[in-house]
């Protein structure tokens, strides 16, 4: 297991290396909490009633990212993945499980949003902004919401592969 490289960001680096360093570092962490389940232990849900899964997780941020880096930095309009019909600001798509629905897919969606966000920001400064509750928001205050967003999940990707097969400490 862990085949996933995951880097220590730098200790002394500039700003940006930093964030998108800490970023990248919490995405590799999210691929290796999922790295060696098949499709059925990946749709256990945590604990009942929840029905929190790793892929619905993974489908979750790859909401996130369309989110943050296409619709507010970019500004662009991207349909929501998992519900094409839901509000496309709610928070919390991408949980749910369709049928058929597999941790593949979601993986491959998943890293297709992140190479589209790198893209969106390549070029960029810290400080240009998108749109956000009808405010500027700028990419360095994206960045960080970002590292906090996964950071929380993966607190909960901990519990829950530790539920599926007792794997701990990735």
């Amino acid at each position: 297991m862990n085949a996933i490289e995951r880097p220590l960001p730098p200790l002394n680096a500039d700003e940006r290396t930093v964030l998108e360093s800490w970023l990248d570092f919490h995405r590799a962490t999210l691929a290796m909490k999922c790295e060696g389940l098949d499709d059925g232990q990946a749709a256990v849900a945590s604990v009942p009633p929840s029905g929190f899964t790793l892929t619905g997780l993974v489908q979750h941020m790859a909401e996130v990212e369309r989110n943050w880096f296409r619709r507010v930095f970019a500004g662009e309009q991207a349909p929501p993945i998992y519900d094409p019909q839901a509000d496309p600001s709610a928070p919390d798509g991408g949980f749910e499980l369709a049928e058929g629905a597999t941790l593949h897919d979601a993986l491959a969606t998943w890293q297709g949003e992140i190479a589209r966000a790198r893209e969106l920001c390549a070029d960029r400064a810290l400080t240009d902004a998108g749109r956000f509750m009808e405010q500027d928001v700028n990419l360095r205050w994206i960045y960080v919401h970002m590292i906090e967003e996964y950071a929380r999940h993966n607190g909960h990707a901990d519990l829950v592969r530790e539920r599926i097969d007792g794997t701990t400490g990735v």
